[in-house]
């Protein structure tokens, strides 16, 4: 395993340099540069441009520019924002990625649970309603156009129904007299659910190893416990209206994901515990008279986890780089949308740290993956 691992993070680092480059010549590929956004006025003289273009290091060889930014990369240095100057690289992806990674792990955890439940609940028990509704809409939900839904979602509980704001981050008429900033609140939201978070788990790994209760039996009403300390928690703390307007604004954008991203994990779990119910071992455990819930869960479910956690840890690459069309009619301002931005506006700095930060979550990802094969499945050894 440990050779193994040492060619792995060999064969990481030739991937992430070849994403950099990739990245770096596909933007400078563009017409024009930074510099040209602030260029456009007929008013402005010769000299001036040229300074401007100075000022941002565009005046330099291609070749320059690439030894620059790949040396920026190795130090861990991404530079200064051209959009966000004076702000370094660094800072703008601090604060981008945590709102994306909450949004999109919600969303993941969501549609795996709903989708791992269905789908073997729906292999288990073939042509029934369940089976045939519960395929249906979630192939329906999974193939729709995004953009289109996720209006359609605007629409339907933002126009309509008024119970959640159209998009963005948070309201401004609720936080015009906010003596604190978004983002120690949105802060003290993720240290307050990361601190329940590990309490509900240890809760639960104790009560399970006592054998006093089951685990799906006591899941819910923790994690509704933990829900309701978190809140009262910020309350107390005096910005709990101010972390309640950021939760609302985050519940439409994780419907959208949950709801077009079940079906995946339903089809493919519905797939694997329909080859898993053939084995013998599921013949023989019905045999011996268990019962059909203690055969469905652990010896059929839980053999057909393989590929599920295989794709649910792909999946949370998107948790990182986000989607650019989901952030984007939402308005939220995660990396997505960030990266979307400095694309446009060619922002090199910006485009190459965002590029190399997710280029290394993606290619941890496929890292975890190949280990957790090792333990899921005896039959894999890497030499």
């Amino acid at each position: 395993m440990t050779g193994y691992l040492v060619r792995r993070a060999g064969q990481m680092v030739l991937t992430l340099f070849l994403i950099f480059t990739f990245a770096f010549f596909l933007v400078q590929a563009q017409p024009g540069d930074y510099a040209s956004f602030y260029a456009l006025d007929p008013d402005m003289p010769p000299e001036v441009k040229d300074q401007l273009r100075a000022s941002f290091g565009l005046d330099k060889p291609l070749w320059e520019q690439y030894l620059i930014h790949l040396k920026n990369t190795v130090t861990g240095n991404f530079g200064v924002s051209f959009g966000h100057f004076p702000r370094p690289v660094m800072d703008v992806l601090i604060e981008r990625v945590p709102r994306t990674a909450v949004l999109f792990l919600t969303a993941t955890v969501l549609s795996f649970y709903i989708g791992f439940f269905l789908g073997k609940a729906i292999a288990w028990r073939r042509g029934g309603v369940l089976e045939y509704t519960a395929t249906i809409s979630g192939a329906t939900l999974f193939t729709v156009f995004t953009p289109a839904f996720a209006l359609m979602m605007i629409w339907i509980f933002s126009f309509r129904l008024g119970w959640l704001p159209v998009g963005k981050f948070l309201d401004p008429l609720v936080w015009r007299h906010a003596e604190v900033t978004a983002n120690h609140v949105f802060g003290q939201m993720l240290l307050t659910a990361f601190l329940l978070t590990v309490f509900a788990f240890l809760a639960l790994w104790i009560l399970r190893k006592t054998g006093r209760v089951g685990l799906t039996r006591w899941a819910g009403p923790l994690i509704a416990v933990a829900a309701v300390v978190a809140l009262l928690l910020l309350s107390l703390s005096g910005i709990g209206g101010l972390a309640l307007d950021i939760l609302k604004h985050m519940i439409l954008p994780i419907a959208t994901l949950t709801l077009i991203s079940f079906a995946g994990t339903m089809l493919l779990t519905r797939n694997s515990m329909l080859e898993t119910v053939r084995e013998d071992y599921v013949m023989a455990a019905r045999a011996k008279g268990l019962p059909e819930k203690l055969v469905r869960d652990r010896h059929a479910a839980r053999n057909a986890l393989l590929p599920v956690v295989t794709s649910l840890v792909y999946s949370l690459i998107f948790a990182i780089d986000g989607s650019v069309i989901i952030e984007g009619v939402f308005s939220w301002p995660g990396t997505g949308l960030t990266l979307l931005q400095a694309v446009r506006t060619e922002d090199l700095p910006l485009v190459m740290g965002a590029m190399v930060f997710i280029g290394l979550f993606s290619l941890l990802a496929h890292l975890i993956v190949d280990v957790l094969y090792v333990y899921l499945d005896p039959r894999i050894r890497y030499q």
